[in-house]
C-alpha cells in the first residue's frame, strides 16, 4: 500500500510527540533545544500545521537524528522498500517533495530523491549535517548549491559530495517555462553515509 502525504504527515506528528514524551521533554524543553517555537511544536504534534524542512531538520537535531531517521522511525520501513510504498513528504512552503528511496537504522547509507520546484530555494542549517556525509546527484534539470558560502551550478547527471557541516542552500532557479515545460520541477537524488561516531565514517562495501 502507498503512503499518501497525509497519511506520512500524521505519522510525523505521531513520532515527534512519542519521541519528545519518551524523553520525559514538555513542549518548553524540545523548544529550546530546537530553535522551534512551543506553539509550532504544539500544532504540528496536533497536525494543525505541517512542518516545513527546516522546522523538521531542527526537530529532529534536538533529538540528535538526522531528518532521514525521523522520518524512517515515523514509517517503520523494512529492508526492501518497493517504489510504492517510499514515504513522501511535500514542504508546505516551497513545494519541495522528498521520497525516502531508503534508509535503515542497521545501515549507514541512506537515498532521498527530491524533486524542487522551479523559481523555489530551501536552505537548510549545518546542524542537519552533522551526522552524516552527503552527495547530491542531479537526475533533472539544473540545481544551485550554496555551500558554506560557494556557489556551484549543476546540471543534469552532475554530482556535488558536501565539504564539512555549514548551512546549505538548494534553489531551483528556472522558470516555470524553462526548457519548454510549464512548471517543471528539478529532480535530484540524495546519497547519505551516517557516521558512526565522531570523526569516523562507516564503510559502504
Amino acid at each position: 500500500m502507498s503512503l499518501s502525504l497525509d497519511d506520512t504527515g500524521s505519522r510525523i506528528a505521531g513520532r515527534l510527540r512519542l519521541e519528545r514524551e519518551s524523553r520525559g521533554w514538555s513542549l518548553a524543553d524540545l523548544a529550546e533545544r530546537s530553535g522551534v517555537s512551543k506553539a509550532t511544536i504544539s500544532k504540528i504534534e496536533r497536525e494543525e500545521v505541517s512542518p516545513t524542512a527546516v522546522i523538521l531538520v531542527r526537530l529532529a537535531g534536538a533529538f540528535d537524528l538526522t531528518l532521514a531517521g525521523l522520518l524512517l522511525r515515523a514509517e517503520g520501513q523494512e529492508r526492501l522498500t518497493r517504489a510504492t510504498e517510499q514515504p513522501v513528504w511535500r514542504d508546505p512552503d516551497t513545494g519541495y517533495l522528498r521520497k525516502q528511496v531508503f534508509s535503515r537504522p542497521d545501515h549507514p547509507l541512506e537515498i532521498i530523491r527530491v524533486e524542487l520546484p522551479a523559481g523555489q530555494r530551501v536552505v537548510l542549517p549545518a546542524s542537519s549535517y552533522a551526522h552524516i556525509r552527503q552527495a547530491v546527484w542531479v537526475q533533472a534539470g539544473q540545481l544551485v548549491i550554496i555551500e558554506a558560502g560557494e556557489r556551484r551550478e549543476l546540471g543534469t547527471g552532475d554530482c556535488l559530495g558536501f565539504g564539512p557541516p555549514s548551512d546549505v542552500t538548494f534553489a531551483n532557479e528556472t522558470t516555470a517555462w524553462s526548457n519548454g515545460a510549464m512548471g517543471r520541477s528539478e529532480t535530484i537524488s540524495t546519497g547519505r553515509l551516517r557516521i558512526a561516531r565522531p570523526g569516523t565514517a562507516r564503510r559502504v562495501t
